[in-house]
């Protein structure tokens, strides 16, 4: 089957675009932000990822606008402020994590608003989740634009570098994170998401 996304992404005899499926799993950054005047803000993106060890440094993708107008949250309060935090997304948080997905009107604590315990942070201002069992604070780095989308809503990645690690010691085996104890969870296609439950080792050849 070939695709031309412009043209049709997704002809017969799919029922839905494909593309999201393919790259896929995709890690979930739960994401904390603050805004200037010290409102909170927890949202969960799929489109998330680490892109580089030295100096640590990560991506998430505020894509889309808020149904109030303008950007997201989780782009106006990063870029007024500077700081975000990723929370480590995993099975036992799972209902929560979807939770805070919801659209909220703005000034709204999604932390709050199902149940989560906001715990402070040591280098920067917006707070983590104290139930998740590792944090990674950020600095903002950059916003780089991306195109718009069909309907012409803006697409974002923020670049942050990481300033900050928090790990549960109860996920720490033998020196190392414990990835079946940890058991994050990732999205697939669609409304499908995987748990790490298996885990295999390969060397590398060089």
């Amino acid at each position: 089957m070939f695709i031309d996304p412009k043209v049709d992404p997704r002809p017969e005899p799919l029922v839905h675009n494909p593309f999201k499926a393919l790259v896929s799993p995709r890690p979930i950054g739960w994401i904390t932000t603050m805004s200037a005047a010290g409102e909170l803000n927890l949202a969960p993106f799929s489109y998330f990822n680490a892109v580089r060890d030295d100096p640590h440094c990560v991506m998430y993708c505020p894509n889309g606008n808020h149904p109030e107008g303008g950007v997201k949250d989780s782009l106006k309060n990063v870029e007024a402020t500077g700081e975000f935090v990723c929370n480590l997304s995993t099975w036992n948080l799972r209902e929560e994590m979807n939770a805070t997905s919801a659209h909220m009107p703005r000034g709204v604590d999604e932390m709050a608003k199902v149940g989560l315990t906001a715990v402070s942070s040591v280098k920067v201002k917006p707070p983590r989740v104290k139930e998740s069992p590792a944090h990674l604070e950020c600095r903002y780095l950059q916003t780089v634009k991306l195109p718009s989308n069909r309907d012409g809503h803006g697409n974002y990645m923020v670049l942050g570098e990481v300033v900050a690690i928090h790990i549960d010691e109860a996920i720490i085996k033998d020196g190392r994170v414990d990835m079946l104890a940890m058991k994050p969870i990732a999205r697939l296609g669609y409304m499908d998401y995987c748990a790490v439950d298996n885990v295999f080792s390969m060397v590398r050849p060089d």
